[in-house]
């Protein structure tokens, strides 16, 4: 888990390939919100949040009927992640909202063995992201990398679910 551009997926896949297990991607590319998140935050936040939230809670879902115990499964991102995302780009009731429903899924969920939170310095995220290409990120707002980045390491430094490795990849 980590910042925007910190190295997840990279990370996930890696692991999965020396561990000899199965990958599970957030699958960002698919959120039809997230183009005009990046273009109007305030306009499309909440739904780009829940679409998040529910994209994650069916994969997880899948997974736990695909008995997670049999075999090794790395994930980059932590099921909680999305509470740092909307934490920071909804409206007081439209964070209400989300929580209601966040509160009913969250308990529904597996919890990891291990989380491993990688961090990176800002110049490195954004290098990183204007690497990859894509075209929403195009245009990147610093200031919400920045206060993302403040919001990741307050929720990991009161962390407490599972055990937690802390990893710095600048």
């Amino acid at each position: 888990e980590g910042p925007i551009g910190v190295g997840k997926t990279t990370l996930a896949t890696a692991l999965a390939d020396r561990l000899g297990g199965r990958v599970v991607l957030e699958a960002v590319e698919e959120n039809p919100f997230l183009p005009g998140f990046y273009q109007d935050r305030k306009k499309h936040a909440l739904q780009a949040q829940l679409f998040f939230l529910l994209s994650r809670f069916q994969q997880q879902q899948d997974l736990f009927q695909q008995d997670l115990f049999n075999q090794v499964t790395i994930a980059d991102y932590l099921f909680a992640k999305d509470r740092i995302f909307a934490s920071l780009t909804l409206e007081p009731n439209e964070l209400s909202l989300y929580e209601r429903v966040f509160e009913e899924l969250g308990p529904r969920v597996t919890k990891p063995d291990l989380v491993i939170y990688l961090q990176a310095r800002l110049d490195v995220l954004l290098g990183r992201i204007k690497k990859r290409g894509r075209e929403f990120e195009r245009k990147f707002d610093v200031d919400y990398l920045e206060g993302l980045c403040r919001t990741y390491n307050d929720f990991f430094f009161h962390y407490e679910e599972t055990p937690l490795l802390v990893v710095n990849t600048s």
